[in-house]
């Protein structure tokens, strides 16, 4: 078959599970939706919190019709959403072009599965991470903080000034001082690095955000909107601690709260987000 009616058809998912398959037959047709079901899992995990997703439901929402076009008979209306999928398809490459290089240019990049870090410079991190902004908040010192994933930050790293210095609590809250020349703007850290300071992020477009909270947790979210960096943000009107991740936000959480984020996330047999890291806790 060559639509998508085939899904719907009883023949065809009797094939694929007839009892009088042999063994070996029914074990490798497991396999192999095993296999498709992990990619598409890891493929929407990837685009999670990015641009991509808007034209992935657009696309899912133009099948859907065309599904449901060809099982009614509405001979027109699929003919037309052919049409728009296949060329939406090519105006959706182009106009998503920078996204989608990107995410091919992380794929590329995604090297923690293979050759996962030292826990004990994941540990070293963590500390330095929770040393600084311990620091700052006690001190009312505005602080931003993006912490690369498995996409890639070079796009807002080339708005900042290149350090490539070992990551230290010491070096964080010295960038952070006031009125020194580097405090304004983000830390980028790439890959166990603190690859640049003073970089722009994007500002997130979300109404209803409360007034209490400015640029600073704006370009957080914003950065957490397009990527699954994880990004950590110090008030320097409140001192509270902020995180956000995969387009989550969480505001003025405890010290312990930003310890088992800070495990859960930067650790790489851990995968997900904010919310996941919480129902481990309960």
């Amino acid at each position: 078959m060559n639509d998508f009616s085939q899904f719907f058809n009883l023949d065809f998912w009797q094939k694929i599970f007839a009892l009088n398959q042999s063994p070996w037959r029914i074990f490798v047709t497991i396999l192999d939706i095993a296999i498709v079901a992990f990619f598409l899992y890891r493929a929407i995990r990837f685009v999670q919190g990015t641009k991509l997703v808007s034209l992935i439901r657009g696309v899912i929402v133009f099948i859907a019709l065309k599904i449901i076009a060809s099982l009614i008979g509405l001979t027109t209306v699929e003919w037309l959403l052919n049409q728009v999928i296949t060329y939406g398809v090519i105006a959706g490459v182009i106009i998503f072009q920078p996204e989608i290089r990107r995410a091919l240019e992380s794929l590329g990049r995604t090297t923690t599965f293979f050759t996962p870090g030292k826990k004990s410079d994941i540990d070293s991190h963590i500390t330095a991470y929770e040393d600084s902004m311990a620091y700052m908040a006690e001190r009312k010192i505005g602080a931003l903080i993006a912490i690369e994933g498995a996409q890639t930050l070079d796009e807002y790293a080339s708005t900042g000034i290149r350090l490539d210095a070992d990551i230290s609590s010491q070096l964080l809250i010295n960038i952070f001082i006031p009125n020194t020349p580097l405090h304004d703007g983000a830390v980028i850290i790439q890959k166990d690095k603190i690859a640049v300071t003073s970089a722009y992020l994007p500002l997130t477009e979300k109404q209803g955000i409360s007034k209490e909270f400015g640029t600073r947790h704006r370009a957080a979210i914003g950065l957490a909107e397009v990527s699954d960096a994880l990004v950590l943000i110090v008030s320097e009107e409140t001192g509270g601690i902020s995180v956000t991740h995969n387009g989550e936000f969480h505001a003025d959480i405890t010290k312990e709260r930003l310890h088992s984020i800070l495990t859960h996330v930067l650790n790489p047999a851990n995968e997900g987000g904010i919310s996941d890291e919480k129902e481990q806790m309960e």
